[in-house]
């Protein structure tokens, strides 16, 4: 099963992914953890130009193709080999990324992210969780982080509430895999009602 995790910056996708593979790895099973973009050493060296810089460095056109080039290296390299092998991948941030920060948040390019991903990619997760959170919140916390990678929180507030937006969209779009975690919520919280979704769709 592909699962991955969604939502706005700072809103702790991170943290559920890797409480959820912890999970899943004590009830024995064999999981992949990895992230997006990078997961694998061409797409980490990708990450490192888009995540990284000035704002303004990349078009958001520029960014589709970086972010599915590493994509493509990506499920190539670790999540259809771990697949075939019967392995649970769970994923931090993918295709619904694009879809959502260069398809909606800095022009109107969803058009030209879906059918990148059809022509590229082909793959949609199995089960999305996305997780809820206040944007303000959200953008305090990835601030805090004090990292280097923190050119799209550069942009500020208002991309990430059209960010939250965008997510719960899309969570209408596919309702079949999406699933909306209120993440406002102590991190234990959450990652016990994500673990019994997951329990129940890998059952």
């Amino acid at each position: 099963m592909f699962i991955t995790f969604e939502g706005i910056d700072g809103s702790g996708k991170s943290t559920q992914a890797r409480m959820l593979a912890d999970h899943l790895r004590s009830a024995g099973r064999d999981v992949v953890l990895t992230r997006e973009p990078g997961g694998s050493p061409g797409a980490e060296e990708i990450r490192r130009l888009v995540l990284e810089g000035d704002p303004d460095r990349w078009s958001a056109e520029t960014e589709i193709l970086l972010f599915t080039a590493a994509r493509r290296d990506h499920l190539e390299r670790v999540i259809e080999p771990a697949l075939k092998a019967g392995k649970v991948v769970i994923s931090d941030r993918f295709a619904d990324s694009t879809r959502m920060y260069q398809g909606l948040s800095r022009g109107d390019l969803r058009g030209t992210v879906d059918r990148l991903h059809q022509m590229m990619i082909g793959r949609e997760p199995d089960l999305t969780f996305i997780i809820d959170m206040d944007p303000e919140v959200g953008l305090a916390r990835a601030k805090g982080r004090n990292g280097t990678e923190e050119r799209f929180e550069d942009f500020g507030a208002d991309l990430q509430t059209r960010m939250r937006e965008g997510f719960l969209s899309l969570a209408a779009e596919f309702p079949f895999r999406c699933r909306v975690i209120d993440g406002n919520r102590p991190p234990e919280t959450v990652a016990g009602e994500v673990a019994a979704i997951a329990e129940r769709a890998l059952a």
